[in-house]
């Protein structure tokens, strides 16, 4: 189990480019599967979940070539779809969250997609409900093995329909808009998630001659076609990380400029940055923050506490939340941090308590924040990760905080964030990988 060595209390300066997203690779990766013809799809982010995901395409037989950094071709012509009843297969694929979205594309081209309960981040219930579901819908018969947590679904003759997603979910909506591609028929989806990486998968889409209609609003349109030819395609830039950086440079009173972020397709997260006080300036295609001794979290209009909670694109990300809150630790004024999602997200909290943070957990869902405006510093412990974005939030704290560090199991980081210590470090930090 790797772990990060940090000593805090460096002002970093200087310019940083955002990875591509992860979450937008997750859902492209799995499309590639539609098509034997040869797909390229470029910044892909190299990162553990992602490399997992290119090496279960390999063991389907797709064939994988890496042309360049961050960019692969790959061709699916010749798949093992046997190869989903294995033991290896369900060990690989029980190992990876974005494994749900091999089901749709195999579903719809071959007839039949199985997949194991699939793994991730330790957040929650995260229920597969919304997938399967669309699938009946769609004409596929469902089982799932109670006693394995073995999904199986069967369907050779698809068809379009209307459908009403019980939730706006990502992965789910990836899936079905997978499935219905190669359905026969015109299959409508109301209530269908329309975060931008949702939009670039169906940008792909239609790209290798997919129908789809309605991309960016939750209406989306199919009309299926007999089959799907291979394109290019290039990930956007991963706007986590970017809310990572903008966070990073207010706690750690930093001046950092981050490059190439995509500006028009990041939807509220500078608006949110800005409510805690954050002074950022748009340049171009980046994101200039100034270094700030102090930031003042805003109230709203009549006076009451401010309030920041995730909700559906085009809400604020949940993915952010965790760096919200520990922004907010040294903010002037206080804000409540209402995680509706996912109900295991704030338990890191102890850590920043620890640390001297001001927090209390009010339940799973909702922490309440006293900004203590740099009076106090925080102090370094050891604590371990417990997920991605709230490893990375942890990372943010110790480099603000007084002493030494210690970030056990930095897997969870490695799963989202590519060489983060080595870009960190080139920008003054001081993490060093135990």
């Amino acid at each position: 189990m790797g772990t990060f060595e940090i000593r805090g209390g460096n002002k970093l300066k200087g310019e940083i480019t955002p990875q591509g997203a992860k979450n937008e690779a997750l859902q492209v990766l799995n499309a590639v599967l539609l098509t034997p013809e040869k797909v390229i799809i470029s910044n892909l982010p190299d990162i553990i979940d992602v490399n997992k995901l290119i090496n279960l395409l390999q063991a389907l037989g797709v064939k994988v070539e890496k042309l360049d950094k961050g960019k692969y071709s790959f061709q699916a012509d010749e798949v093992d779809v046997d190869y989903m009843l294995t033991e290896e297969f369900k060990e690989k694929g029980g190992g990876l969250r974005g494994s749900i979205m091999i089901v749709g594309p195999l579903l719809g081209r071959f007839g039949k997609g199985y997949i194991p309960k699939p793994g991730g981040d330790k957040i929650g219930r995260r229920r597969l409900d919304t997938h399967f579901l669309g699938f009946q819908k769609l004409g596929a018969d469902f089982n799932y093995d109670r006693e394995t947590h073995f999904y199986k679904v069967d369907g050779t003759k698809l068809k379009g329909c209307y459908m009403l997603l019980d939730e706006a979910s990502v992965t789910g909506t990836a899936n079905i808009v997978m499935t219905a591609v190669l359905a026969e028929g015109t299959t409508t989806i109301y209530n269908a998630a329309c975060e931008p990486y949702l939009q670039q998968l169906c940008k792909m889409l239609n790209s290798m001659g997919a129908k789809i209609k309605g991309v960016g609003s939750n209406l989306l349109t199919i009309e299926g076609v007999k089959e799907l030819k291979g394109c290019e395609h290039r990930v956007l830039p991963d706007m986590i990380e970017i809310g990572s950086f903008i966070g990073l440079a207010a706690m750690t009173q930093s001046e950092i400029t981050i490059k190439d972020v995509s500006y028009d397709n990041l939807g509220q997260i500078p608006s949110v940055f800005r409510r805690l006080g954050i002074k950022l300036e748009r340049r171009g295609d980046d994101i200039y923050i100034p270094s700030q001794e102090h930031y003042e979290i805003d109230s709203f209009i009549d006076g009451s506490i401010m309030t920041i909670s995730d909700a559906p694109w085009p809400g604020f990300t949940p993915d952010l939340l965790s760096i919200i809150l520990v922004v907010a630790t040294q903010a002037k004024g206080s804000v409540l941090v209402h995680q509706k999602m996912f109900e295991s997200r704030l338990f890191f909290t102890d850590k920043l308590i620890e640390m001297g943070a001001k927090i209390i957990l009010c339940d799973p869902h909702r922490a309440s924040v006293i900004g203590m405006d740099r009076t106090s510093a925080l102090k370094g412990i050891t604590m371990t990760s417990p997920d991605i974005r709230a490893g990375v939030s942890l990372l943010i704290a110790a480099l603000s905080a007084d002493g030494v560090s210690t970030i056990k199991n930095i897997e969870q980081i490695d799963r989202g964030y590519e060489n983060i210590e080595l870009r960190l470090n080139n920008l003054g930090a001081d993490i060093r990988r135990v």
